[in-house]
């Protein structure tokens, strides 16, 4: 398996918010991957295989954090649990299972509300307030989402509304996810509690799949169907998020907010281009009202917490601009020792 050498790409002049646009552009291509395996196989099953895939793509990160799980506290570990079972393996169900009610575009998008409901985890979880500002945006990103979900303005039946709930639920525990992860990364380094979490996830995974009688459907799973879960765990999984951070440590965070727009656009062509699927006008309006929103979020956090809505305490704000700084650091030396790790 050949990794791309990111720091090479980097010397040759390549842009590093480019780096970032193309990971997010990977990201895009989950759901034609997705799609075909919600209606496949069942969503606890996709799961637990593609957090297999990420477990043994990981694993160098993973044999290291043995020393970083000996500072961990109770509280620590209770995080820890929740973000490998709720975020991992219960966030990755509901949104295996929103595809497979045939609409791959409406669980894609609605993944753009993380970043609101991560900042509304963070002001339960970590007691950041939130003033008026947090709040319009919050608003205007329901508008959207609502909009993306119900073009005419009301769910006709069950199965439009069910993707969006689950979708939503999916969104939900994948924001709290990254507001715990943020927590433990003071502790953890990024990379090695990114492993951690996919290695949780599979005795979770598993313990599902027994709950429901499905490892009869595991042992049935055919070559075609292990080569898309690879597929599907390598390039918007593995691959994207070791170019996001390569790209995201030489870009600011407003240009990276801009470059993260690939997203929506690389999922809605390839859902048209691969799948048939296109967008209605009231649709429309809403990813561009949810789009907006999080970008101009995104913009504003830049700027300050406070334009985004957001109050920390100075000293608390200082802290994790420090951890950040050390996570992003540890970030870029683990990608680079997994990258000579692997080529061949």
């Amino acid at each position: 398996m050949i990794v791309p050498n990111l720091t090479a790409a980097g010397r040759r002049g390549i842009p590093a918010v480019a780096v970032v646009a193309v990971a997010a552009a990977l990201w895009g291509t989950d759901g034609v991957f997705r799609f075909w395996l919600a209606v496949e196989m069942p969503a606890t099953v996709v799961v637990l295989l593609e957090h297999v895939v990420l477990v043994v793509l990981t694993l160098p990160f993973l044999l290291r954090v043995g020393p970083a799980l000996r500072r961990l506290n109770a509280g620590d570990w209770v995080s820890v649990i929740l973000v490998g079972a709720g975020a991992s393996v219960l966030g990755t169900v509901l949104f295996t299972m929103a595809f497979s009610y045939g609409d791959p575009n409406t669980p894609l998008l609605l993944q753009k509300l993380q970043p609101a409901c991560a900042v509304l985890a963070a002001a339960v979880i970590l007691g950041e307030r939130l003033t008026s500002h947090y709040w319009r945006y919050f608003g205007f990103g329901i508008a959207g989402a609502y909009l993306i979900s119900f073009p005419d303005l009301s769910p006709s039946s069950v199965d439009q509304a069910a993707p969006a709930l689950l979708a939503l639920g999916a969104a939900g525990l994948w924001g709290l996810g990254t507001v715990l992860g943020r927590r433990l990364t003071a502790k953890v380094p990024f990379a090695q509690l990114t492993a951690l979490r996919f290695g949780i996830g599979v005795p979770v995974a598993a313990i599902a799949v027994a709950l429901r009688g499905e490892w009869s459907r595991v042992a049935a799973v055919t070559p075609a169907e292990i080569r898309g879960v690879a597929a599907l765990a390598l390039v918007p999984g593995f691959l994207a998020i070791m170019l996001y951070y390569r790209g995201l440590g030489g870009t600011p965070a407003s240009t990276a907010t801009l470059a993260e727009l690939a997203f929506p656009v690389s999922a809605l062509l390839l859902n048209w281009l691969v799948l048939g699927r296109t967008l209605v006008a009231g649709q429309v309006v809403g990813v561009v009202v949810l789009v907006a929103t999080i970008t101009a979020m995104g913009l504003a956090q830049a700027r300050s917490p406070i334009r985004l809505g957001v109050r920390v305490q100075q000293v608390a704000a200082e802290e994790g601009e420090l951890i950040g700084a050390r996570a992003s650091s540890q970030v870029s030396d683990d990608l680079l020792r997994v990258q000579d790790s692997m080529e061949v």
